[in-house]
């Protein structure tokens, strides 16, 4: 009985979370959430800075939710009426506040690190650097030692661990020298400072953060732009008579009016009327659908010319469009954010120095006789300086930085490090047809008139018909006549003839056909033996046949294609010769489909598939452990690109398409594809190499800070050539990193 009270009571909901910083912060929301009386399962979207909670009302409320967070540092936002607005504008204010502590750090640390390299043995440098620093640590920095606090708490350690205390114990140190330089001057050593250290460590992480916070902003674009399809409200005949009503007081059942140029409000059947609808969102193809009585139309597609009414049968969250947004929201939601590699070193890498550098201080006590407690400070205090996280922390978004910008040098454009990351472990690609391997444009591509001086005599009546016409091709006719130079005749009775073409008379009275092969039989036109044959060979090449005849006989015919870019077949061929599986998705027809894929090279293709099914699709390729790499260019393409471990737009393509996409290809140029893919294995490497570096130079550093060269030659490491050290394994790592700019693709 309780189990079936809790279910009817049981209810999902999103709030957007306050106070998350990294990965880890997000895994505690979910546990903390997940463990909480009366919740059945939480899963937070890092990268919308959300959580879907699915929880009993009876036993907890969101206020509860909230409180069981505020316990530990984060929140969530409740009691606004639009949840996704108030989260937007938490999220902008984080990146803001990121901003100006990262400014503000960046300004004050400036001085610090003058006067710490240059001017050191000036005394007064000294108070100068301590007065300045207080900001930066404990007002720019503070979030790195709350973040620490928060993770011991939990028993946990990451990056800002290793941050908090490295930076907080060279501070104390440095106060300490700077307060009483006595204490060292007494045992014959020179008190240093270290001032810069920790303030340049807090400025460069800071940075860092600020850049993933930005590009975190942007994650949700698509999906605003995929809700700004939806149409705010629509026309509908109730009681007779037409009123405009809002889209949320529609129901199943109404009729609805749809006029040249409106968005589809919800999905349903055609009525009454016809007219041509854009639904490349859903499709992919540039062609709009003819639609006439008992056809289906979707939501957020766009009416044409014609105006027609049709019966009300999906709503609201039914619509395929919301379906699509739904979708789009559970591919990004659903991969958990990847642990940088640093984080996860760190996690091991931090208590590790701690237990080293206490160590080292409890040796040197047992045995470093009458000096024990200034050689055991030293020691302890170098190995916590040079085993600074800077190189570890920059060997990686050096590396992506040069990465980034060496992609945008060759026309790609890469929004997000972890696709740059993951590209090189690409084993399969999926590309979709339209717009990505054909231009996504239809021209005409063939012609073929009786004689030239047909052409000349009728050429200008075929411009005057298409330019006429509100079918989808003619444009693509009446362009190709344009640039031919033909000037365009005067019309008599134009008519539409639905599913057929059109006709019109010139002022000689002569009746013009243009349309399809059934046009021309309903007239008794007769095609000659060598115009069938050449109709019949450019259906085959999947091409769009287009007829023009006057009432006596056929004066010419035309094909319409969507041409193959030139460079599709070979950047294939390159993918191929990589081992990379290629599969093509089209929304087009089996015949246009298997054209294509035999022109390019291709095997594996399938076609009439709907946005859900090359969602699907990917998770089934996906499911058998292959990194999956989707190339799209439309709305169509957007749940599909949400699912894929990378993703690619063309960048001709529509502005959602982009915004999901993780790379975009600028020059719409297949063959930048192979160089992406080039590029993330270079950066990659580049990344294997700093981390090695910084770890060897970690390795060899400690110990020595350590003081293993002590019992041997008496040398031990002053804090101040640990910081130096530090430093210099900062600069090699970048260093590094740059070499990648002189690499060719």
């Amino acid at each position: 009985m309780t189990q079936t009270a809790t279910s009817e009571h049981l209810t999902k909901k999103t709030f957007p979370v306050t106070g998350m910083t990294c990965a880890a912060c997000a895994n505690s929301v979910e546990t903390i959430l997940s463990y909480t009386d009366g919740v059945k399962s939480a899963s937070v979207n890092f990268a919308s800075n959300t959580v879907l909670v699915e929880y009993d009302q009876e036993q907890i409320q969101a206020e509860g939710l909230n409180k069981a967070l505020t316990e530990i540092g984060y929140g969530l936002i409740i009691g606004e009426e639009n949840l996704e607005e108030a989260g937007e504008k938490a999220q902008h204010e984080h990146y803001q506040q990121v901003k100006k502590q990262t400014i503000g750090a960046a300004l004050l640390t400036l001085p610090i690190f003058i006067l710490g390299m240059f001017f050191m043995h000036w005394e007064p440098g000294k108070w100068i650097s301590l007065v300045l620093s207080i900001p930066v640590l404990f007002l720019f920095g503070r979030h790195f030692f709350i973040n620490a606090y928060k993770q011991a708490k939990h028993g946990k350690a990451n990056m800002d661990t290793l941050v908090a205390l490295s930076t907080g114990i060279a501070f104390l140190f440095s106060l300490l020298n700077t307060l009483f330089p006595e204490f060292w001057l007494e045992r014959g050593i020179t008190p240093h400072v270290y001032y810069e250290a920790a303030t340049v460590i807090i400025t460069f992480i800071s940075f860092g953060k600020l850049l993933e916070e930005k590009a975190k902003s942007g994650t949700t674009t698509a999906l605003k732009k995929l809700m700004g399809l939806q149409a705010k409200s629509l026309k509908a005949i109730i009681d007779g008579k037409e009123q405009e009503i809002p889209i949320a007081e529609v129901a199943v059942g109404y009729e609805i009016v749809v006029r040249p140029g409106e968005k589809i409000p919800v999905d349903g059947t055609v009525l009454s009327g016809n007219s041509y609808v854009d639904e490349s969102m859903i499709s992919g193809e540039p062609i709009p659908v003819e639609k006439k009585e008992n056809d289906l139309v979707y939501a957020g597609t766009v009416n044409q010319k014609g105006s027609f009414h049709f019966k009300a049968e999906k709503v609201g969250s039914e619509t395929l469009l919301s379906q699509i947004i739904k979708r789009v929201q559970e591919a990004q939601g659903s991969k958990a954010p990847v642990q940088k590699l640093a984080d996860k070193i760190a996690s091991i890498f931090v208590p590790a120095v701690i237990g080293i550098a206490v160590i080292t201080f409890a040796t040197w006590m047992i045995l470093g006789g009458d000096d024990a407690f200034t050689h055991a400070l030293l020691t302890s205090v170098a190995v916590l300086v040079i085993a600074c996280p800077c190189a570890l922390g920059l060997a990686t978004p050096t590396a992506i930085m040069v990465g980034v910008g060496k992609g945008a040098e060759n026309n790609i454009l890469i929004k997000d490090a972890e696709s740059l990351e993951l590209a090189h472990h690409v084993n399969a690609i999926v590309l979709d047809k339209t717009g990505t391997i054909t231009a996504g444009k239809p021209s005409v591509s063939n012609a073929k008139w009786i004689s030239s001086q047909t052409e000349q005599d009728f050429g200008p009546m075929l411009l005057a018909i298409e330019s006429k016409s509100e079918h989808p091709l003619a444009e693509a006719v009446s362009k190709s006549l344009k640039e031919n130079n033909l000037e365009s005749a005067k019309l008599l009775d134009f008519q539409s003839i639905t599913g057929k073409g059109a006709t019109a008379k010139n002022e000689d009275g002569i009746t013009f056909f243009v349309g399809n092969e059934s046009l021309l039989d309903s007239h008794r036109i007769t095609l000659p033996e060598e115009f069938s044959k050449l109709s019949i060979k450019w259906k085959s090449e999947a091409k769009t046949v287009i007829f023009f005849a006057n009432d006596q006989e056929l004066l010419a015919i035309l094909a319409i294609t969507d041409e193959i870019k030139p460079s599709s077949k070979s950047a294939i061929s390159q993918l191929v010769q990589q081992g990379i599986e290629v599969f093509m998705l089209t929304g087009d027809n089996h015949q246009t489909a298997a054209a294509v894929a035999k022109q390019v090279g291709l095997t594996d293709f399938k076609a009439e598939v709907m946005p859900s099914d090359k969602s699907d699709f990917i998770k089934e390729l996906q499911s058998q452990g292959k990194k999956v790499a989707m190339v799209g260019d439309g709305i169509n393409d957007s749940e599909a690109l949400a699912q894929a471990d990378v993703s690619i737009a063309m960048g001709h393509g529509s502005d959602i398409a982009m915004d999901v996409a993780k790379m975009t290809i600028i020059s719409s140029d297949l063959e930048a594809i192979p160089k992406a893919l080039k590029l993330s294995k270079m950066t990659v490497n580049g990344i294997r190499q700093n981390l090695f570096w910084a770890f060897i130079y970690n390795l060899i550093g400690i110990p020595i800070a350590a003081g293993l060269l002590y019992p041997f030659n008496g040398f031990l490491l002053d804090p101040m050539i640990a910081g130096g050290a530090m430093a210099f394994s900062s600069v090699s790592v970048v260093l590094n990193s740059l070499r990648l700019k002189g690499k060719k693709l």
